[in-house]
């Protein structure tokens, strides 16, 4: 006779979600129409799975250890090869010390999500604070206070809902620092006060752990629609190869709120290119990358799939043309799509000072491309 247990059944309930995503997600229903498309879903759900056990099957606001969110292999929900992030959960009842160093990094924030304690996604921002506002020491070690009492400096509010904190590392090297196993800027969390061992694991905390990793699964397949069919932020263009001017998202869940955003689809055939122009603005850090549809970086530990300031070159006048195609054009600024003729360009553009400006593009024949830049 099989024991029941309420872990059997969230396991249960783990097994069903999944055929369900199966049979819709990955289907017409989210608008997935050709072989391709559902080899992409499926390698997704897997990276959400890993994510999803990895960041919330044992997760204890008492206990907070800062796990790193995606990596070359494990890919969701906007990743970026240019940055390294990590998130914990925590409480807005308890205080917590944050130890770290900033490891070159060229702009670091911690941010609040809220209400995502059942492992959803945040549909909004807490609050923030980068390195502008935090002291760092001439070795590049910081310390902040989570919660408690209000601090001036080095002190993050944890509001009512506060439920988990990303932290944001990011980089301009000349080769993307989320695939180089040497950069570690992994910070450290604890608790204030005492805290008694936890208790051991009983069916009531597994079946916990079992149903926060199946939401972090739904609300990433099942309760995202597709985005020729849902409303979005207007950062965000559905108009191929069109952008929108690049904005702040406000309290936008998951996204940094100091940093300007613009987002388009590419959509370009097997002869044809896809020329961007514009200009960095004066920022901390800036880089545009290309994503698929489920909004997973392109292979940036093996192609050159996005570009930071560092790596463009800029023409004199200090504008930049880059050349997103199919096959090396011989120009600078190649964007390799991997032979994809469908994707997303994503824009980040982090502490900008003033307006930032909107880049273009246009589609261009790929034999047109040979010749001065």
């Amino acid at each position: 006779m099989t024991i029941q247990t309420d872990s059997r059944a969230a396991l249960h309930e783990l097994t069903n979600l999944l055929t369900e995503i199966d049979d819709r997600w990955a289907g017409p229903e989210w608008n997935l129409a050709s072989e391709d498309d559902i080899v992409g879903a499926h390698r997704n759900l897997m990276h959400l799975i890993e994510g999803a056990v990895l960041g919330n099957f044992e997760a204890d606001p008492r206990r907070p250890v800062f796990r790193r969110i995606v990596s070359p292999w494990r890919k969701f929900t906007g990743d970026n090869g240019d940055a390294i992030y990590y998130d914990t959960p925590v409480a807005p009842e308890y205080e917590y010390i944050v130890r770290g160093k900033i490891d070159g990094a060229i702009y670091t924030s911690l941010t609040v999500e809220l209400n995502n304690q059942d492992g959803s996604m945040a549909k909004a921002t807490g609050g923030v604070v980068n390195d502008t506002q935090f002291d760092v020491d001439s070795s590049g070690a910081y310390e902040l206070r989570l919660g408690g009492k209000p601090a001036k400096r080095n002190w993050l509010e944890l509001p009512t809902g506060a439920s988990r904190i990303t932290t944001r590392h990011y980089y301009e090297e000349d080769t993307c620092v989320a695939a180089d196993s040497t950069v570690d800027p992994k910070p450290v969390i604890a608790i204030v006060g005492e805290t008694s061992p936890p208790s051991p694991p009983s069916d009531e905390t597994v079946a916990a752990g079992i149903r926060r990793t199946a939401q972090f699964i739904r609300s990433r397949t099942l309760e995202m629609l597709p985005m020729a069919n849902s409303d979005v932020p207007p950062f965000v263009s559905k108009v191929p190869n069109e952008f929108p001017p690049p904005i702040v998202p406000g309290d936008f869940g998951l996204a940094a709120i100091d940093a300007h955003y613009s987002m388009a689809p590419f959509v370009i055939g097997p002869e044809e290119a896809l020329v961007l122009t514009g200009r960095w603005p004066t920022c901390r850090c800036a880089n545009v990358c290309l994503w698929n549809r489920f909004q997973q970086t392109f292979d940036y530990s093996n192609r050159q799939v996005s570009l930071n300031r560092k790596q463009t070159k800029a023409n004199p006048d200090g504008s930049f043309r880059m050349v997103i195609a199919h096959r090396d054009p011989g120009v600078p600024n190649w964007l390799d799509t991997e032979g994809r003729a469908f994707g997303i360009v994503f824009w980040r553009f982090m502490l900008a000072e003033g307006d930032v400006e909107t880049p273009q593009a246009e589609v261009v024949p790929f034999a047109s491309l040979r010749g001065p830049n």
